[in-house]
């Protein structure tokens, strides 16, 4: 059985009108990223953390999936279970609403909050506040679900053995200068898988890929994943 891991960045998310904090306008840069994006930004103010985050997940929750998300949930469908894995650095929950089931998000999720005191975690609701009850151990020590500069991603153990085992590797809408996921491609081709690029321009580690192609997501990606069934099918 063929093996295919998919790495997807913001890039993806931004084609469903969700900021980054690379935009030059945005949600993002009313805020300095020390602020809220770390656990130290935390720690000094926890309610205009809140009040960030709680706006991102109002945003997350309007957008819809576009063409990308789509087409990636057709392809994870149609190939056996455990064929196709995504690994996303994306906290919006689009993949799923598209219909994919085997996603791993790396750096958590908007949609969930988690206990700084006991590691519980739970649905976040529409509005979260630092002192709200952990449901687990009553702790007032909400946070929200979402891996925060200097800390540590999720699922790592699992990707590098999903990389190690994988006959292809593709990077989608990611800029490949943010680690330890711009690392990936380099461990992926080391163990014998096919690497491949689709994204806007460039990225940062486009050298390490066997093939590129640049262009929207939303065109490039549905056509990517059109050639490699056909190709599947024939096999």
């Amino acid at each position: 059985m063929t093996k295919i891991v998919i790495l997807t960045g913001a890039g993806i998310s931004a084609e469903s009108g969700l900021g980054t904090f690379r935009d030059v306008d945005g949600l993002w840069t009313r805020y300095d990223l020390n602020d809220v994006a770390t656990p130290e930004g935390f720690a000094r103010n926890p309610a205009l953390v809140m009040e960030f985050y709680n706006a991102r997940r109002r945003n997350a929750a309007e957008a819809a999936p576009n063409p990308v998300h789509l087409a990636l949930a057709r392809l994870e469908a149609a190939l056996p279970p455990g064929a196709v894995r995504i690994v996303t650095q994306n906290v919006d929950d689009l993949h799923e609403r598209a219909g994919s089931r085997a996603v791993w998000h790396m750096h958590g999720q908007l949609a969930r909050a988690r206990c700084a005191a006991c590691g519980a975690d739970w649905a976040a609701p529409p509005v979260m506040r630092a002192e709200d009850p952990c449901p687990a151990c009553g702790a007032p020590a909400t946070r929200p679900d979402i891996v925060w500069f200097g800390e540590m991603p999720y699922y790592m153990d699992e990707i590098w053995e999903a990389l190690r085992s994988a006959d292809l590797f593709v990077a989608i809408g990611t800029s490949g200068n943010v680690y330890p996921a711009a690392a990936f491609v380099q461990d992926a081709s080391r163990a014998g898988a096919e690497t491949l690029e689709l994204n806007l321009e460039p990225s940062e580690t486009v050298s390490d890929f066997d093939r590129v192609r640049h262009g929207p997501a939303s065109g490039i990606v549905p056509v990517w994943v059109e050639e490699c069934l056909n190709e599947l099918t024939r096999g």
